[in-house]
């Protein structure tokens, strides 16, 4: 069944950015903002409802039985009517999502959410952006080896790509310190440059494959460096300075694949993130781990379509969008 609009849902206190960035949000409820027309990808937005009806329903049993004819497994976003939301959801099987071990690749079973609007009036979507529930990817942390939680925004991506750097690939890391990028490619086996003026976690520097510069990453010439099959940046600077290194990099056509965070310093800078995804065939995304951030995504001869399910299809996940995977 196709709609005539799509729900997005922002990420938490970012509501502001995705009406922005949507331009034409016909209601906003809690962190559910309404638009007009198809699934349109967008940077803002945690998770998308991909076809979405509104249901009217005479009891908590009957929504419960019209969720359950649509599909099994669904997710409430509750925002009104919580009490009456929670004995719906009750009657439905329980989703339970656990904390996932890394490496493990996401859900495979189609996961719908919902949400109550009225006391009679669901609005539901059987199909989803996201895999996980209300595009929240929890892991499983490791405390112990990694320096630092930025290693979780790296696994997430690499997670929702299904595509990761293959053993041996020879990666940058550009502002690198204290390592926590620098550690989830070292386990995958990749040759790693981290290049920082802020020291390197010595555990870090001393695993099989890394070498460590103490440098600028706006310092570091691409023609020095040679071929690069990924460059990832973390560095914290303002979106417009991000811009122009990544613009020196594909000038000189070092780098084959490009993960970059685009961090931003007081007001988001939508002028400059629209610059970002105006390269072909690259994608922002907010990712569940990023704060006041957007990580850019640019993969060697791989581009996103539009992602909008035909009808009775199950959605893609974020890596099958052109996306299964980047040969080395």
């Amino acid at each position: 069944m196709s709609s005539d609009f799509t729900v997005y849902l922002a990420p938490k206190g970012f509501t502001d950015e995705l009406v922005y960035e949507l331009g034409d949000a016909t209601e906003v409820v809690d962190r559910l903002v309404f638009a007009p027309g198809p699934p349109r990808p967008v940077a803002w937005a945690q998770n998308i409802w991909l076809n979405p009806q509104r249901i009217r329903v005479e009891s908590i049993t009957d929504a419960a039985n019209k969720l359950k004819a649509l599909q099994r497994n669904w997710a409430l976003w509750s925002v009104r009517h919580h009490r009456r939301a929670r004995l719906i959801e009750a009657q439905l099987p329980s989703v339970k999502p656990k904390p996932m071990a890394i490496g493990t690749p996401p859900p495979r079973a189609p996961l719908g959410s919902w949400t109550l609007l009225e006391r009679d009036l669901l609005v539901a979507s059987p199909a989803c952006s996201s895999p996980f529930a209300h595009g929240e990817v929890q892991f499983l942390e490791n405390k112990t080896d990694p320096p630092n939680r930025a290693y979780l925004k790296l696994w997430e991506l690499f997670t929702l790509l299904e595509a990761a750097p293959k053993p041996e690939s020879f990666c940058l890391d550009l502002g690198g310190s204290p390592g926590g990028w620098t550690w989830v490619l070292a386990r995958l086996g990749c040759r790693v440059l981290t290049v920082d003026k802020a020291p390197l976690d010595p555990r870090i520097e001393a695993l099989p494959g890394v070498e460590y510069r103490m440098l600028s990453a706006f310092a570091l010439d691409p023609r020095e460096v040679g071929p690069v099959d990924w460059l990832f940046c973390d560095v914290v600077c303002y979106p417009d300075r991000l811009w122009r290194l990544v613009d020196r990099w594909r000038t000189f056509g070092k780098a084959r694949n490009f993960v970059c965070t685009i961090k931003f310093q007081g007001p988001t800078d939508h002028e400059t993130a629209a610059k970002f995804w105006a390269f072909p065939g690259s994608r922002l995304v907010h990712l569940h781990n990023n704060k006041h951030e957007l990580t850019w995504v640019l993969l060697d001869g791989e581009e996103f379509p539009t992602f909008a399910p035909e009808d009775g299809e199950t959605p893609r996940k974020l890596g099958e969008f052109g996306m299964p995977g980047v040969e080395e």
